[in-house]
């Protein structure tokens, strides 16, 4: 699946032609996907279903200012429509000062094969076969007795940017899926938990069976919940909720976080805002990243940085105006779709494990809490304030003792980030993670 439908031709005859029109510079970027999603549940498949679409989104500035458009249509028509009317916004907004499209000379020239690509497209049968492989791995987990379902996908999409500047470049992207979420117990004793894969390709899946076990396992785990009296205790982040850290940390250093003054952070570039030996990387570049890609949304080469090294805040994440609007350079992290202005966010963005076993950070601890699950969003990226409804596990000298849930845990980030240890089990499953965290003195909330 390569852009040879002429989509490239495309973006390059509208933006000469917004040019033409009037534009003093333009650029146009367009999106085309296909999807493929069987689902499932008790057995029994529930349903197929296949999507395409291909959108294209066109930028013009003239002087300091700027009017995106997007359209689905690509008829002759469309197009003169979509200039016409972008060329008259653009006229007739405000100025913006730091808008522009990059210098040539800051643009992605060449760049890497991240073997995004998966040519092996899998048909509708073995879609429905991964569901139900799944689905019957959680069911057969003896305690598990009711089904949410479970769903294969897979999907591919295509990106292309084109440029007034001299910018002109595609990539491709596969993405392959299985989930199942499951019931135990009964009654009002019910609890419920999930589990999925995913990855760039089809080879690189767990296992349907493992997948769906793992979820009946971890459904069944959770009854006989209790709640648990507040107090303050260390609070141990499991890896599929540790990630949710740095996005917080993503938030707090975008930026337009920082421009706005709307950061807790917007005075520690260069500080040390995490223990000694806490290094955060984010790695566009990774072959076969779940959010890998090898230009960003303004032609800019990508390329691997630590966020955090030592400890120490090393830069923020800018897209070119916010970094203009800092009297910096761009970091390539500049992120688009085609009716929204680029902005910046990370790619495959991790934190480097510790050098201690999960069971060690638990094994000191009298009494704790070990979080599976975060609910809610009570984070407050002024202040740093964080409070969060969880689900988890009792920790009782050492050892995991009995499920909890109905808690809040709460606390500054700031604070958080500056004690957190990590463990040494990192694996890169989500596109941004983290290993087993541990971090003392926080407040659980409960009864």
């Amino acid at each position: 699946m390569t852009m040879t439908d002429g989509s490239m031709e495309i973006l390059d005859d509208v933006v000469a032609r917004a040019k033409a029109a009037g534009a003093d510079a333009a650029d146009a970027v367009a999106f085309e996907s296909m999807s493929l999603s069987a689902t499932q549940r008790m057995g029994k498949p529930e349903r197929v279903e296949r999507a395409e679409s291909r959108d294209l989104g066109l930028r013009v500035l003239i002087g300091r200012r700027a009017a995106i458009v997007s359209s689905s249509d690509r008829s002759r028509a469309a197009l003169d429509e979509l200039v016409d009317r972008a060329v008259a916004m653009a006229r007739a907004v405000p100025e913006d000062p730091h808008i522009g499209l990059a210098d040539p000379g800051e643009l992605a020239t060449s760049w890497p094969d991240l073997d995004l690509f998966d040519a092996d497209e899998p048909g509708p049968a073995a879609l429905v076969d991964q569901a139900l492989a799944a689905e019957g791995a959680a069911l057969a987990v003896n305690g598990v007795t009711n089904s949410d379902g479970a769903e294969a996908s897979w999907s591919c999409s295509r990106v292309g940017l084109v440029a007034s500047n001299g910018f002109a470049g595609f990539y491709r992207a596969t993405g392959r899926s299985v989930s199942v979420s499951v019931i135990a117990g009964d009654g009002s004793g019910m609890e419920t938990d999930y589990d999925y894969t995913t990855a760039v390709y089809g080879a690189g899946l767990e296992d349907a069976e493992t997948v769906g076990r793992r979820a009946g396992e971890r459904a069944v785990r959770r009854l006989g919940a209790r709640k648990v009296a507040s107090a303050k205790v260390p609070i141990v982040y499991d890896p599929r909720v540790a990630g949710g850290l740095l996005r917080h940390l993503a938030g707090a250093i975008s930026g337009p976080s920082i421009t706005r003054g709307t950061s807790f952070l917007k005075d520690k570039l260069g500080q040390s805002v995490f223990a000694d030996g806490i290094r955060i990387v984010d790695d566009p570049q990774i072959k076969r990243g779940l959010r890998s890609k090898p230009f960003d949304g303004e032609g800019i080469a990508t390329t691997a940085r630590r966020i955090v090294d030592d400890g120490r805040l090393t830069t923020w994440l800018l897209d070119l105006r916010s970094a203009r609007q800092l009297g910096l350079s761009t970091t390539g992290h500049a992120s688009r779709g085609t009716a929204s202005p680029p902005g910046p966010s990370p790619t495959n963005l991790y934190l480097e494990p510790g050098e201690v076993a999960p069971e060690a950070l638990i094994g000191e601890i009298s009494q704790g809490f070990y979080v599976t699950q975060m609910l809610g969003m009570g984070v407050n990226q002024v202040t740093g304030d964080y409070s969060r409804g969880a689900t988890g596990f009792w920790i009782e000298n050492g050892e995991i003792a009995y499920p909890v849930n109905e808690v809040t845990v709460a606390g500054n980030l700031a604070d958080m980030f500056r004690t957190l240890t990590p463990a040494n089990n990192l694996v890169r499953r989500y596109g941004v993670d983290a290993p087993t965290l541990r971090i003392d003195g926080m407040t659980l909330a409960g009864r």
